[in-house]
């Protein structure tokens, strides 16, 4: 088996945007078990749970349409 033939097979299955996808859904849920374990949200770092939330919402929404392929 070749490189090329490797390679095609990695795009066919499509396993790095579904390993992308995992690993930043790991780390979204890290972000908001971190917000959680926090005592008082500052507007600052729920500004910043905003943001990664619309960040992971506007990838998995480009992701699902991208599977539809």
């Amino acid at each position: 088996m070749s490189v090329e033939d490797v390679a095609r097979k990695m795009l066919e299955l499509k396993i790095l945007p579904r390993f992308s996808i995992l690993v930043m859904t790991a780390v979204y849920v890290r972000c908001i078990e971190w917000a959680l374990s926090q005592q008082v949200l500052s507007t600052q770092q729920s500004a910043l749970i905003s943001v990664v939330t619309g960040a992971m919402t506007g990838s998995l929404a480009v992701w699902l349409n991208s599977e539809k392929d």
